[in-house]
Protein backbone atom coordinates (compact mmCIF):
# COMPACT_ATOMS: atom_id res chain seq x y z
CA UNK A 1 0.00 0.00 0.00
CA UNK A 2 1.05 3.35 -0.93
CA UNK A 3 2.81 5.76 2.25
CA UNK A 4 1.58 9.61 1.96
CA UNK A 5 3.90 12.14 3.32
CA UNK A 6 3.59 15.85 3.62
CA UNK A 7 5.96 18.14 4.99
CA UNK A 8 5.18 21.61 6.63
CA UNK A 9 3.75 23.23 9.64
CA UNK A 10 2.37 21.86 13.05
CA UNK A 11 0.61 24.74 15.40
CA UNK A 12 -1.86 24.93 17.85
CA UNK A 13 -5.14 27.18 17.10
CA UNK A 14 -6.95 29.56 20.03
CA UNK A 15 -10.07 30.59 19.13
CA UNK A 16 -12.02 33.76 20.32
CA UNK A 17 -15.70 32.59 21.75
CA UNK A 18 -16.81 36.53 20.63
CA UNK A 19 -16.93 38.67 17.61
CA UNK A 20 -15.28 41.46 16.15
CA UNK A 21 -12.49 42.82 14.43
CA UNK A 22 -9.05 41.75 15.77
CA UNK A 23 -7.43 41.18 19.57
CA UNK A 24 -7.36 44.90 20.72
CA UNK A 25 -9.50 43.82 23.50
CA UNK A 26 -9.55 40.77 26.50
CA UNK A 27 -12.06 38.59 25.46
CA UNK A 28 -12.59 34.27 25.94
CA UNK A 29 -11.07 31.99 24.17
CA UNK A 30 -10.80 28.27 23.56
CA UNK A 31 -8.46 25.82 22.67
CA UNK A 32 -5.79 24.61 22.49
CA UNK A 33 -6.82 23.08 19.02
CA UNK A 34 -4.39 20.74 16.80
CA UNK A 35 -3.46 22.61 13.56
CA UNK A 36 -1.58 23.56 10.67
CA UNK A 37 -2.95 22.77 7.32
CA UNK A 38 -0.57 19.89 6.49
CA UNK A 39 -1.35 18.36 9.91
CA UNK A 40 -5.06 18.79 9.67
CA UNK A 41 -4.37 17.41 6.55
CA UNK A 42 -2.62 14.35 6.68
CA UNK A 43 -4.50 13.67 10.25
CA UNK A 44 -7.55 13.11 7.69
CA UNK A 45 -5.04 10.74 6.26
CA UNK A 46 -4.62 8.71 8.91
CA UNK A 47 -8.38 8.67 9.72
CA UNK A 48 -9.18 6.87 6.54
CA UNK A 49 -6.70 3.89 7.49
CA UNK A 50 -3.83 4.99 4.62
CA UNK A 51 -0.24 4.95 6.05
CA UNK A 52 0.72 8.34 6.11
CA UNK A 53 3.76 10.40 7.65
CA UNK A 54 4.32 13.99 8.24
CA UNK A 55 7.56 15.97 8.63
CA UNK A 56 7.25 18.85 10.93
CA UNK A 57 9.12 20.14 13.46
CA UNK A 58 7.70 21.81 17.36
CA UNK A 59 8.73 23.01 20.75
CA UNK A 60 9.54 20.78 23.78
CA UNK A 61 6.25 21.74 25.29
CA UNK A 62 2.03 21.06 25.63
CA UNK A 63 1.20 22.38 22.07
CA UNK A 64 3.83 20.62 20.36
CA UNK A 65 2.83 17.40 22.55
CA UNK A 66 -1.13 18.14 22.16
CA UNK A 67 -0.12 17.43 18.05
CA UNK A 68 2.27 14.80 18.20
CA UNK A 69 -0.67 13.13 20.25
CA UNK A 70 -3.53 13.52 18.37
CA UNK A 71 -1.87 12.84 15.37
CA UNK A 72 -0.38 9.47 16.58
CA UNK A 73 -3.24 8.55 17.66
CA UNK A 74 -5.20 8.93 14.37
CA UNK A 75 -2.76 6.77 12.64
CA UNK A 76 0.09 9.22 11.29
CA UNK A 77 3.70 8.37 11.40
CA UNK A 78 4.62 10.91 13.61
CA UNK A 79 8.63 9.93 13.30
CA UNK A 80 9.41 12.85 11.53
CA UNK A 81 8.41 15.77 13.53
CA UNK A 82 11.58 16.87 15.41
CA UNK A 83 10.65 18.26 19.40
CA UNK A 84 13.07 20.93 19.69
CA UNK A 85 14.06 21.82 23.16
CA UNK A 86 14.20 25.44 24.52
CA UNK A 87 11.68 26.65 21.75
CA UNK A 88 8.14 27.43 21.06
CA UNK A 89 5.36 25.59 18.83
CA UNK A 90 3.45 27.53 16.19
CA UNK A 91 0.56 29.05 17.08
CA UNK A 92 -2.23 30.97 15.66
CA UNK A 93 -5.09 33.11 17.43
CA UNK A 94 -8.23 33.54 15.47
CA UNK A 95 -11.16 35.94 15.88
CA UNK A 96 -14.45 35.83 13.86
CA UNK A 97 -16.02 38.85 12.26
CA UNK A 98 -19.35 39.41 12.01
CA UNK A 99 -19.40 38.62 8.35
CA UNK A 100 -17.57 35.36 8.59
CA UNK A 101 -14.25 36.64 7.81
CA UNK A 102 -11.73 35.78 10.45
CA UNK A 103 -8.74 37.75 12.09
CA UNK A 104 -5.72 35.87 12.46
CA UNK A 105 -2.15 36.66 14.90
CA UNK A 106 0.51 33.77 13.82
CA UNK A 107 3.67 32.48 15.70
CA UNK A 108 5.09 30.65 12.99
CA UNK A 109 8.05 32.08 11.72
CA UNK A 110 10.06 32.67 14.52
CA UNK A 111 8.08 29.55 16.30
CA UNK A 112 9.70 25.72 16.58
CA UNK A 113 8.32 24.68 12.61
CA UNK A 114 9.48 27.90 11.03
CA UNK A 115 13.28 26.22 11.80
CA UNK A 116 12.08 22.95 9.91
CA UNK A 117 15.55 21.40 8.42
CA UNK A 118 16.18 18.07 7.41
CA UNK A 119 17.07 15.43 9.64
CA UNK A 120 17.83 12.09 9.42
CA UNK A 121 14.41 10.91 10.38
CA UNK A 122 12.79 12.92 7.93
CA UNK A 123 15.41 11.92 5.28
CA UNK A 124 14.21 8.43 5.88
CA UNK A 125 10.66 8.86 5.68
CA UNK A 126 11.32 10.72 1.69
CA UNK A 127 13.15 7.39 0.94
CA UNK A 128 10.09 5.11 2.55
CA UNK A 129 6.83 7.10 1.05
CA UNK A 130 5.26 7.00 -2.07
CA UNK A 131 3.49 9.79 -2.00
CA UNK A 132 4.07 13.59 -1.45
CA UNK A 133 1.13 16.07 -0.55
CA UNK A 134 2.34 19.39 -1.47
CA UNK A 135 1.00 22.41 -0.02
CA UNK A 136 2.07 25.87 -2.38
CA UNK A 137 2.32 27.64 1.08
CA UNK A 138 5.41 25.79 2.10
CA UNK A 139 7.15 27.36 -0.96
CA UNK A 140 6.74 31.08 1.46
CA UNK A 141 9.33 29.97 3.64
CA UNK A 142 12.69 29.01 1.42
CA UNK A 143 14.33 26.42 3.48
CA UNK A 144 10.82 24.63 3.87
CA UNK A 145 10.12 25.01 -0.27
CA UNK A 146 13.39 23.43 -0.34
CA UNK A 147 12.78 20.48 1.21
CA UNK A 148 9.49 20.05 -0.13
CA UNK A 149 10.97 20.67 -3.62
CA UNK A 150 13.57 17.88 -3.19
CA UNK A 151 10.79 15.76 -1.65
CA UNK A 152 9.06 15.85 -4.85
CA UNK A 153 11.87 15.30 -6.83
CA UNK A 154 13.10 12.22 -5.10
CA UNK A 155 9.47 10.90 -4.69
CA UNK A 156 8.68 11.42 -8.30
CA UNK A 157 11.29 10.12 -9.86
CA UNK A 158 11.61 6.29 -8.16
CA UNK A 159 7.66 6.20 -9.67
CA UNK A 160 5.70 7.77 -6.80
CA UNK A 161 3.05 10.28 -7.08
CA UNK A 162 2.58 14.33 -6.09
CA UNK A 163 -0.81 15.38 -4.82
CA UNK A 164 -0.87 19.52 -5.23
CA UNK A 165 -2.85 21.51 -3.50
CA UNK A 166 -1.74 25.52 -3.96
CA UNK A 167 -3.28 26.88 -0.33
CA UNK A 168 -2.25 30.39 -1.19
CA UNK A 169 -3.10 33.60 0.06
CA UNK A 170 -2.98 36.37 -3.00
CA UNK A 171 -0.41 38.29 -1.22
CA UNK A 172 1.85 35.32 -1.31
CA UNK A 173 2.13 35.30 -4.55
CA UNK A 174 4.41 38.39 -4.46
CA UNK A 175 7.20 36.19 -2.72
CA UNK A 176 9.99 35.97 -4.83
CA UNK A 177 10.50 32.61 -6.79
CA UNK A 178 6.78 31.47 -5.68
CA UNK A 179 5.72 31.04 -8.98
CA UNK A 180 8.47 29.38 -10.69
CA UNK A 181 8.48 26.86 -7.82
CA UNK A 182 4.14 26.58 -8.19
CA UNK A 183 5.03 25.58 -11.63
CA UNK A 184 7.85 23.22 -11.17
CA UNK A 185 5.35 21.21 -9.33
CA UNK A 186 2.55 21.67 -10.93
CA UNK A 187 4.88 19.58 -13.61
CA UNK A 188 5.56 16.91 -11.37
CA UNK A 189 1.60 16.81 -9.85
CA UNK A 190 -0.84 13.96 -10.64
CA UNK A 191 -3.71 15.11 -8.34
CA UNK A 192 -4.43 19.17 -8.58
CA UNK A 193 -7.01 20.34 -6.00
CA UNK A 194 -7.31 23.96 -6.14
CA UNK A 195 -10.05 25.51 -4.49
CA UNK A 196 -12.31 28.24 -6.07
CA UNK A 197 -10.20 30.93 -7.87
CA UNK A 198 -7.00 28.88 -7.19
CA UNK A 199 -8.00 27.12 -10.37
CA UNK A 200 -6.40 30.33 -12.68
CA UNK A 201 -3.32 30.35 -10.89
CA UNK A 202 -1.78 28.53 -13.87
CA UNK A 203 -3.65 30.09 -16.81
CA UNK A 204 -4.26 33.35 -17.95
CA UNK A 205 -7.83 32.10 -19.52
CA UNK A 206 -10.98 32.98 -16.79
CA UNK A 207 -12.70 30.05 -19.16
CA UNK A 208 -12.64 27.08 -16.49
CA UNK A 209 -13.28 24.79 -19.09
CA UNK A 210 -10.25 26.03 -20.68
CA UNK A 211 -8.28 25.66 -18.08
CA UNK A 212 -9.14 22.66 -16.72
CA UNK A 213 -8.19 21.18 -20.64
CA UNK A 214 -4.64 22.80 -20.46
CA UNK A 215 -4.35 21.33 -16.97
CA UNK A 216 -5.07 18.03 -17.88
CA UNK A 217 -2.67 18.65 -21.22
CA UNK A 218 0.09 18.95 -18.63
CA UNK A 219 -0.18 15.40 -18.57
CA UNK A 220 -2.59 15.87 -14.71
CA UNK A 221 -4.81 12.82 -13.96
CA UNK A 222 -7.10 14.08 -11.95
CA UNK A 223 -8.34 17.90 -11.13
CA UNK A 224 -10.76 18.41 -8.55
CA UNK A 225 -11.90 21.89 -7.69
CA UNK A 226 -13.04 22.13 -4.05
CA UNK A 227 -16.25 24.65 -4.12
CA UNK A 228 -16.65 25.46 -0.27
CA UNK A 229 -20.49 25.73 0.21
CA UNK A 230 -21.00 25.04 -3.45
CA UNK A 231 -19.85 21.66 -3.44
CA UNK A 232 -16.86 20.21 -5.50
CA UNK A 233 -16.08 18.99 -9.21
CA UNK A 234 -13.40 16.09 -10.64
CA UNK A 235 -12.54 16.50 -13.85
CA UNK A 236 -10.22 13.67 -15.73
CA UNK A 237 -9.93 13.00 -19.45
CA UNK A 238 -13.49 12.66 -20.56
CA UNK A 239 -15.00 12.80 -17.66
CA UNK A 240 -16.76 15.30 -14.86
CA UNK A 241 -18.21 14.78 -11.41
CA UNK A 242 -20.02 17.39 -9.67
CA UNK A 243 -20.82 16.61 -5.92
CA UNK A 244 -24.14 18.67 -4.62
CA UNK A 245 -23.05 20.90 -1.41
CA UNK A 246 -24.65 18.81 1.92
CA UNK A 247 -26.90 21.16 3.88
CA UNK A 248 -25.05 21.74 7.35
CA UNK A 249 -24.56 23.96 10.52
CA UNK A 250 -21.41 25.98 9.74
CA UNK A 251 -19.65 25.91 13.37
CA UNK A 252 -15.98 26.44 11.82
CA UNK A 253 -15.14 26.30 8.65
CA UNK A 254 -11.16 26.90 9.29
CA UNK A 255 -9.32 23.26 7.83
CA UNK A 256 -12.59 22.05 5.67
CA UNK A 257 -10.67 21.73 2.70
CA UNK A 258 -7.60 19.80 3.98
CA UNK A 259 -9.98 17.95 5.12
CA UNK A 260 -11.58 17.46 1.69
CA UNK A 261 -8.17 16.66 0.34
CA UNK A 262 -7.34 14.17 2.67
CA UNK A 263 -10.38 12.13 1.92
CA UNK A 264 -10.15 12.38 -1.44
CA UNK A 265 -6.36 11.81 -1.34
CA UNK A 266 -6.72 7.86 0.41
CA UNK A 267 -9.59 7.11 -1.79
CA UNK A 268 -7.75 8.20 -4.91
CA UNK A 269 -4.99 5.91 -3.82
CA UNK A 270 -7.03 2.97 -2.93
CA UNK A 271 -8.47 3.33 -6.77
CA UNK A 272 -12.09 3.60 -6.11
CA UNK A 273 -14.22 4.62 -8.28
CA UNK A 274 -14.66 8.67 -8.81
CA UNK A 275 -17.48 9.39 -7.76
CA UNK A 276 -17.42 7.47 -4.71
CA UNK A 277 -14.32 9.12 -3.97
CA UNK A 278 -15.87 12.88 -4.49
CA UNK A 279 -18.57 12.14 -2.81
CA UNK A 280 -17.11 10.96 0.12
CA UNK A 281 -15.02 13.47 0.60
CA UNK A 282 -17.55 16.00 -0.10
CA UNK A 283 -19.08 14.75 3.10
CA UNK A 284 -15.70 14.90 4.72
CA UNK A 285 -15.37 18.62 4.18
CA UNK A 286 -19.14 18.71 5.19
CA UNK A 287 -18.29 17.23 8.50
CA UNK A 288 -15.54 19.47 9.25
CA UNK A 289 -17.22 22.71 9.67
CA UNK A 290 -20.07 21.06 12.24
CA UNK A 291 -17.09 20.97 14.56
CA UNK A 292 -15.09 23.85 16.70
CA UNK A 293 -11.51 23.34 15.84
CA UNK A 294 -9.68 22.39 12.66
CA UNK A 295 -9.04 19.15 13.04
CA UNK A 296 -11.70 18.09 15.19
CA UNK A 297 -13.58 17.67 12.36
CA UNK A 298 -12.08 14.66 10.84
CA UNK A 299 -13.63 11.86 10.03
CA UNK A 300 -13.46 7.85 9.48
CA UNK A 301 -14.79 6.08 6.81
CA UNK A 302 -17.67 4.88 8.97
CA UNK A 303 -18.15 8.50 10.21
CA UNK A 304 -18.89 9.58 6.41
CA UNK A 305 -20.81 6.43 5.90
CA UNK A 306 -23.26 7.45 8.65
CA UNK A 307 -23.72 10.96 7.75
CA UNK A 308 -24.22 10.10 4.13
CA UNK A 309 -26.86 7.17 5.21
CA UNK A 310 -28.29 10.46 7.24
CA UNK A 311 -28.78 12.15 4.52
CA UNK A 312 -30.18 9.54 2.13
CA UNK A 313 -32.66 8.72 4.99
Amino acid sequence: MRKVLTIGEVLVEIVATTRGNGFLEAQPLVGPFPSGAPAIFIDQVGKMGTPCAIISRVGDDDFGRVNIERLRADGVDVSGIEVAPGESTGSAFVRYRDDGSRAFVYNIRHAACGKLRPTAASEALVESCTHLHVMGSAFSAPELGAMVMDAARRIKARGGTISFDPNLRPELLDVPGMRAALDAVLAMTDLFMPSGEELFLFDTARDEAAVIAALLDRGIRTVVVKRGAAGASLFERGLRLDAMPLAVDEVDPTGAGDTFGGAFLSLWLAGSDPAEALRLANAAGARAVTRLGPMEGTSTRAELDALLSERKG
